[in-house]
This record gives C-alpha cells, structure tokens and sequence, in this order.
C-alpha cells in the first residue's frame, strides 16, 4: 500500500487472498499457516487449553478478539431468542383472549337464547292463562244468566200462581161497581 507520491505505508503489510477451503495441514510450518488454521478452526477451539500451535501473542491477542465477538453474538442471539419468546407469549396470549372472547360470545348467545325461550314460555303460560279465565268468565255469565233465567221462571210461575188464586176468589162487591 502506498501513499499518493509512491511512499510505502507499511513494510509487513499487505493484501491476502486465502481459499481456506483448499487449506489442510496438521502441522503449522509457517505464520501463515498458522492464520490459515486459525481461520478454518477457531471457532472449535477451547481458549482456555489452546494447543501447541496457537501458543503465541498474536493467536492469544486472535482468539480474545474471536471470543469478544462470539459473546456479542451469543449475547444478540440470547437477546433475539429472548424477543422471539416474548413475541410467542404475546401471539399465545392474543389467540388465548380472541378464544376467551368467543366462548364469551358464545355463552352470552346461549343466554340471551335462553331468555327468548323463557320469555316465550312465559308468554305461552300468560295465553293459557287467559284462556283459562277466559272461560271462567264465560262459565260465570252462563251461570249467571241461568241463576236470571231461574228467577225470571220462578218469578213467571209466582205471577201465575197469583193470578189463579185471584181468579178463584169471588170478586168483592164494590159499591161504585153496582150502582
């Protein structure tokens, strides 16, 4: 890498191209073998008992800064299962309140079908009721009218009887009548 007037920014630095899936070696030879295992097997490795190859500042310095992101990532991940959780338990709780709402619904539906049924029995009971009566009525005035029809006889028969006890008694001799 070079500055705008030709200079060398670094003189151990540069640009690498690595295919780490062409990479195997067991034994680490060179620095850059060392990188390349670094990179291929990092991540299973146990950084408290690192082996041979890594003992060295530069892997120690590699795999804190790996073990800095693995915690960042663990931690997001933990924190982005802990979101799916609480967005899980929101759904739950979401569908659990549209059920409760419907068996509510449901239960108020039977109720107020329960009350039309009520009120039309009650309605049913009123009718025969008032037939009932209706006829009681009915009864009392044909009674009534028989207890009329009775006494209007026996007041034609009391009449009858009067008028033939009147017509077998002599008439009496009136003086105005004579003369």
């Amino acid at each position: 890498m070079r500055d705008p007037h030709g200079r060398v920014f670094l003189d151990h630095g540069g640009i690498w191209l690595l295919e780490l899936s062409k990479f195997a070696a067991d034994a680490v030879e060179t620095e850059q073998e060392r990188w390349l295992k670094f990179f291929t097997e990092a991540e299973r490795l146990d950084a408290d008992a690192l082996p041979a190859w890594m003992q060295t500042q530069e892997m120690r310095r590699a795999m804190n800064t790996l073990k800095a992101f693995s915690e960042k990532e663990h931690a997001y991940h933990a924190y982005q299962a802990r979101q799916n959780f609480l967005r899980e338990q929101q759904s739950i709780q979401l569908e659990f309140d549209d059920l409760r709402a419907e068996v509510e619904q449901a239960r108020a539906d039977v109720e107020q079908e329960r009350a039309a049924k009520d009120q039309e029995r009650a309605a049913k009971e009123q009718e025969r009721a008032a037939k009932v009566q209706a006829r009681a009525d009915a009864e009392q005035e044909r009674v009534a009218k028989e207890q009329e029809r009775a006494a209007k006889d026996e007041a034609l028969a009391e009449i009858t009887r009067l008028k033939l006890l009147l017509a077998d008694q002599p008439e009496p001799s009136d003086p105005e009548t004579r003369s």
